[in-house]
């Protein structure tokens, strides 16, 4: 207690010296604790938004059909026949012009079935989704984003409005709400998306082609994901010919261990860019200290001619390196919180929150108290060496 109590009236003795000293010890404090936090909030988001798509989705992707393309008959027969399958809904989408009211945009169009709505969660604002008919009739009708809604109507209340979509005319039938907590809405926020029946792009486009590559698959109820993907893989097996390439079946579970396994390598990487910038600041303190000894060779010397040990010099100039360590801490720790509070109010649209992440806080304090420790003990070791007569005949 008393080597403390010293430690803080020598600090106090030089308050600007000390401050500039932790200086490096508060920065790196701040880019470990901040950065961390940063990264953590973010894959909290991003995770809270993919199991907001819940956990009943397969996502399939044909990469090579052998000569035995998927067909819209070919989905619906494995839906009458397998009994894990929920609903089945495949999609494909292009870029196509759009316009209307003489205001026009680039256009993300989807060319889907009606089980695609339920599929993906979406939200209507209003009006309807595609329709069974739609599909049989290959009626020209569309639904498209509260954006798009905005830019090319003026409204989002625009059910049965025309718009041209690659110069043919079509009838929006239904606007879709732009959805936070939807991992599709969220994707496509900010831009200009419409969904038509499958068939309805396939006129339209170009490029995409009868063969379905991509298509979404739920359980059936009562049964569990792990089955559904196990019929489905056994499915596409036996249709090309046992080749694994040929296919590959995800998860939402999938998705989310990638994006875990992504951000925890990022904060390590990031993690190990600020400890580097807490390793410098404990070459200050060091150089600090070492100045300090030297300035202070003569009150060792006093000390030491009246009793005081080597362990009790040694206990107080590493008490002293601690402390600053541990001063300049609280202070990057304090700051970083202030600037968490700060960024939450500048995205608080963002639908993001920011908060200390505990976990990095206590590794920050105790690679702080280690650094103190480590940077400390070589200009306390050499003070406590210091023979007395030579340390009082430096000073005299």
């Amino acid at each position: 207690m008393l080597s403390f109590r010293m430690a803080l009236r020598s600090i106090s003795s030089n308050k600007l010296r000390a401050m500039l000293t932790m200086l490096g010890i508060i920065i790196g404090v701040m880019a470990l604790v901040v950065l961390v936090s940063l990264v953590s909030g973010a894959t909290t988001s991003v995770t809270d938004t993919i199991s907001g798509l819940g956990s009943n989705l397969l996502t399939v992707t044909i990469e090579d059909d052998k000569g035995q393309p998927i067909t819209m008959e070919t989905l619906e027969n494995w839906t009458e026949t397998e009994e894990s399958f929920g609903l089945l809904a495949h999609y494909a989408s292009d870029s196509l012009t759009g316009s209307a009211k003489g205001e026009s945009g680039t256009f993300t169009v989807y060319g889907t079935t009606p089980d695609y709505y339920d599929i993906q969660g979406l939200q209507l604002a209003m009006g309807r989704f595609l329709k069974q008919s739609d599909m049989e009739n290959q009626t020209y009708a569309c639904i498209i984003n509260e954006t798009a809604a905005e830019e090319l109507i003026g409204y989002v209340d625009c059910v049965g409005q025309a718009i041209s979509l690659n110069g043919v005319k079509h009838t929006i039938v239904g606007v879709l709400q732009d959805d936070e907590d939807n991992l599709t809405s969220v994707f496509s926020s900010g831009s200009l998306v419409a969904y038509v029946s499958y068939g309805s792009l396939l006129r339209l486009s170009t490029t995409v082609a009868s063969d379905i590559t991509t298509f979404y698959v739920s359980a059936a109820e009562g049964k569990t994901m792990e089955d559904a993907e196990a019929a489905m893989t056994q499915l596409l097996m036996e249709r090309f010919e046992l080749d694994e390439d040929a296919f590959t079946v995800s998860t939402q579970d999938a998705l989310e261990d990638t994006m875990s396994s992504i951000t925890s390598m990022l904060t390590v990487m990031l993690g190990g860019i600020a400890a580097i910038s807490l390793v410098v600041g404990g070459i200050g303190i060091m150089n600090i200290m070492m100045v300090t000894v030297t300035e202070r060779t003569r009150e060792i010397g006093i000390r030491k001619a009246i009793g005081a040990s080597r362990g009790t010099i040694l206990t107080q100039f590493l008490m002293e390196a601690v402390v600053l360590c541990m001063m300049g801490c609280c202070l990057g720790i304090f700051m970083s919180w202030a600037i968490l509070q700060i960024v939450n109010t500048v995205v608080v649209s963002l639908n993001m929150h920011f908060t200390l992440n505990v976990t990095v806080v206590m590794i920050a304090v105790a690679f702080c108290f280690l650094i103190g420790i480590v940077f400390g003990l070589y200009p306390a070791n050499k003070a406590a060496k210091m023979k007395p007569i030579d340390a009082l005949h430096y000073g005299g």
